[in-house]
């Protein structure tokens, strides 16, 4: 039997992901009633799936500014429950003046930001691995402030945080769209019925498009398969998340390490990928050697699935609750080889488990976290194009500023969807 649904809320969240939680947890904090609801389960998808890196190093500018505050909540949270956060600190390792050029170029970028990020060489760079290497790191982005959560404890952690702030949280319930009004956003429709609202945040990940496109709203996105693995428990004195181009591993609670690769990415060819074709190929050339296309069944189910649909029958949300795509086999146990040729101490470590994820991604690869001009009252937190469990606390933060019509601690302008609006194409 499912849990009564409130009548009214003052903000109802579609989708209960790390974004979505996050913003509940700042709207609850503010005395707001929110419910969130979710058509599966709490962090069912991407927000599980994640490396579980927290930084700032390697970001995009304009990203800085969350990932330095969500350094903050990450500690505040944990002060409350246990999600894993633990401050390691977090390296890109380079062997080329190529690379270290590459991070320089990026240290000067955001320096405005008095990031704690700088350049590591020599022994320096000895002192923060702890252990042998067989590769000639030259240099490295660092920040000791940087660290991990684990994913599979952190939204789960968070949404206790809400419930006991007095906010509501529905699983298997799966909202069916915006009830509108005379053009007014007046509630949303979900699968066990109506609940009131004028405030909506659509968290979505890799489903927001599908809400926003049924509603008349163009939101450029696709999804990215992405793949990573843990392995058995092993005794190491690498005690930091580590990018090495090729490879990519940080220690996890339970004594194992994640590892993945840049380069473990998959974009399928799907009908969104040729409507949308002028807003993403340019991303694509330009990522070409981290990123794969493929065409195979994927385009045929969504050629299939309606993009419009009726609010009074079961929607495309029920049909697949969870977006679960297996893994990239070979490309995260190539990951492992160069790990455990460049660290001789992985050589024993085995493959715990492999997994897939479906990644919400913008043209850009910097989220939309936005009100809705042609719906007010109507919010957007996605396309966070796989960096966004990091920064998920300062997103919500934001997005629960912006809903109660504060000024935002931090300038949205980056994230605004406007910026696709200008020579929109074709839903």
């Amino acid at each position: 039997m499912h849990s009564q649904l409130p009548k009214q809320v003052d903000v109802a969240i579609i989708g209960g992901g790390i974004i979505g939680i996050s913003t509940a947890w700042a709207l609850a904090k503010a005395g707001k009633h929110v419910a969130v609801f979710e058509k599966g389960v709490l962090a069912g998808e991407q927000s599980s799936r994640n490396w579980g890196w927290i930084r700032c190093i390697g970001r995009d500018p304009a990203e800085i500014p969350l990932s330095l505050r969500a350094n903050q909540l990450w500690r505040d949270i944990q002060q409350q429950v246990d999600v894993g956060y633990r401050q390691l600190g977090l390296a890109y390792l380079g062997e080329s003046a190529q690379d270290k050029g590459d991070f320089q170029q990026w240290l000067d970028t955001v320096q405005a930001y008095a990031t704690p990020a700088r350049l590591l060489e020599g022994k320096d760079i000895e002192q923060v691995l702890r252990e042998p290497s067989t590769r000639p790191w030259t240099s490295a982005a660092y920040s000791a402030q940087d660290g991990v959560a684990e994913p599979h404890m952190a939204t789960a952690g968070i949404a206790q945080l809400v419930r006991e702030l007095g906010g509501e949280i529905f699983e298997h319930c799966a909202v069916r769209g915006l009830r509108l009004q005379q053009g007014q956003l007046t509630g949303v429709v979900t699968e066990h019925g109506e609940v009131a609202c004028s405030k909506v945040v659509l968290a979505g990940g890799a489903w927001s498009r599908m809400m926003c496109r049924n509603h008349g709203v163009f939101l450029p996105q696709l999804k990215v398969h992405g793949s990573a693995l843990r392995t058995t428990p092993l005794t190491t004195q690498l005690q930091l998340p580590i990018n090495g181009k090729d490879f990519t591993c940080r220690p996890r609670s339970d004594g194992g390490y994640t590892v993945s690769k840049l380069a473990a990415s998959v974009a399928d060819v799907t009908p969104d990928s040729i409507r949308l074709l002028r807003w993403f190929f340019p991303a694509w050339m330009a990522q070409k050697q981290y990123l794969k296309i493929r065409f195979g069944r994927r385009f045929f189910t969504e050629l299939f699935t309606p993009s419009r649909f009726a609010l009074d029958t079961a929607t495309p949300f029920e049909r697949v609750r969870t977006l679960d795509p297996g893994p990239n086999l070979t490309s995260v146990q190539e990951a492992l080889r160069k790990l455990q040729h460049a660290f001789p101490v992985f050589a024993k470590a085995e493959i715990a488990q492999a997994w897939g994820g479906m990644m919400d991604v913008t043209p850009d690869a910097l989220p939309v976290i936005s009100e809705v001009a042609a719906i007010p009252g109507f919010f957007i937190g996605t396309g966070f194009s796989g960096h966004g469990f990091g920064i998920g606390p300062a997103a919500g933060e934001l997005l629960a500023q912006m809903v109660q019509g504060h000024r935002p601690d931090i300038d949205p302008k980056a994230f605004s969807l406007q910026r696709f609006q200008r020579g929109q194409s074709p839903q």
